[in-house]
C-alpha cells in the first residue's frame, strides 16, 4: 500500500462541521446535515466529497486518543467561496502542502487498520514527517461506507523529513 505523494494546491471548500472525538463520534449526524444540501451548492469544481479533519495545533499520533477532539467537515470543493450563497454551510481554505495519498479499499468499519498501517508501519519508514495540517478522506458520491468494495482517499499531510526534494505528482484534476 505504497501512496503517491502529492503537492497539493489550496482548495476552498464549502460545508458542514462539528467538534466531536472517536468517543464522541457525531460523523453520521454531520454527514446526514450535508447530503440534502450538497447539489444546491454553486460553483463545485467536480463530484468529490471531503471528510476532513482539523486537528489542534501540535497534535500527532503520539498524543492522540479516542476523547481527543478534533473539527470534522463534511464539503465539497468550490471554485468561489460566497457564503451569503449559502447561509447554512461554512467555508475552509484547505491548506496546500505535501500529501501522502493512501487509497483504502473496503468498508469503513476497517479503515482503523489502514490508519495503523500508515502510521505505525509507513510513516516511521519513509523519508517523511506528519505535518500539522489538515488529514482529509476524499470519495464520490455514490460512496457507501459498508460495502466491501467501497474505495476512498486518505490524505495524510506530510513533510520532507530529509535535505534535497522528492519527487511529487501535482494535484490530481
Amino acid at each position: 500500500m505504497d501512496p503517491k505523494i502529492i503537492a497539493l494546491e489550496e482548495k476552498k471548500l464549502i460545508g458542514k462541521s462539528k467538534r466531536m472525538s472517536l468517543e464522541e463520534d457525531s460523523t453520521q449526524e454531520l454527514w446526514k446535515s450535508f447530503m440534502p444540501h450538497r447539489h444546491s451548492i454553486p460553483h463545485r469544481t467536480d463530484e468529490m466529497l471531503y471528510n476532513l479533519k482539523v486537528f489542534d495545533q501540535g497534535l500527532g499520533p503520539m498524543n492522540f486518543s479516542s476523547s481527543t477532539t478534533f473539527v470534522k467537515w463534511a464539503a465539497v470543493e468550490v471554485d468561489q467561496l460566497d457564503p451569503e450563497e449559502m447561509p447554512a454551510m461554512e467555508t475552509h481554505l484547505l491548506s496546500g502542502g505535501i500529501y501522502a495519498v493512501f487509497l483504502h479499499r473496503g468498508p469503513a468499519s476497517a479503515f482503523n487498520q489502514t490508519l495503523q498501517y500508515i502510521f505505525k508501519e509507513w510513516l516511521p519508514s519513509s523519508s517523511y514527517t506528519l505535518d500539522d495540517r489538515e488529514h482529509f478522506e476524499r470519495f464520490t458520491e455514490d460512496y457507501r461506507p459498508a460495502d466491501p468494495e467501497a474505495v476512498e482517499e486518505v490524505w495524510i499531510p506530510v513533510q520532507y523529513r530529509g535535505r534535497g526534494t522528492d519527487v511529487m505528482m501535482k494535484d490530481p484534476e
